[in-house]
């Protein structure tokens, strides 16, 4: 398998498009590898594997998605993939309600979209457990009203102390093997 041409991003706006990489990067598939090792969890409560799909390089107008779309009923449970902090909550017009999670080392930044509702308990700085419910799926942002759904993105960073800077690194082989 050919590895996808790594996208650098700036998380800081997910409504500015993808900015190209400007620099070397290791292997999507030795990210790929690392994300598999940590036995991240399919963050849909439920959600079947055999409807998993990539959309990872699908056009969005005049950007490239970078993310993948986990189709659900609205309120399905949204939990974490992995151990790690609340980095930031925000309200968009293109991501609509989100959450910004980091991993327990700094390395990866989860990026959860259009979800209905945060869980009452999330706070920006709060440690989160694999599996905590951390809101729900929703349809808000520039997510059609009729087609709600979890917008899921991966971010392998560079420096910690800037999660809003990334490579966009595709979730789906993650879940669908390879």
């Amino acid at each position: 398998m050919r590895p996808a041409t790594p996208t650098r991003v700036s998380l800081r706006d997910p409504g500015q498009p993808s900015l190209p990489d400007v620099g070397p990067l290791p292997t999507s598939d030795a990210e790929i590898d690392r994300l598999r090792a940590r036995s991240l969890l399919v963050p849909v409560e439920g959600y079947d594997l055999k409807r998993l799909r990539d959309g990872f390089r699908e056009a969005r107008g005049a950007r490239v998605h970078n993310a993948i779309d986990l189709m659900a009923a609205r309120g399905t449970r949204v939990r974490a993939v992995d151990d790690g902090v609340v980095r930031k909550l925000i309200t968009s017009a293109r991501g609509g309600v989100s959450i910004y999670q980091l991993d327990p080392e700094g390395r990866y930044c989860y990026y959860y979209a259009h979800l209905d509702r945060y869980a009452p308990f999330l706070a920006e700085g709060k440690p989160i457990r694999k599996g905590e419910v951390l809101g729900y799926v929703g349809s808000t942002g520039n997510a059609p009203e009729h087609a709600p759904h979890l917008h899921f993105a991966v971010y392998r960073l560079r420096d910690p102390g800037r999660w809003w800077d990334g490579t966009a690194l595709n979730p789906y082989p993650v879940w669908a093997g390879g």
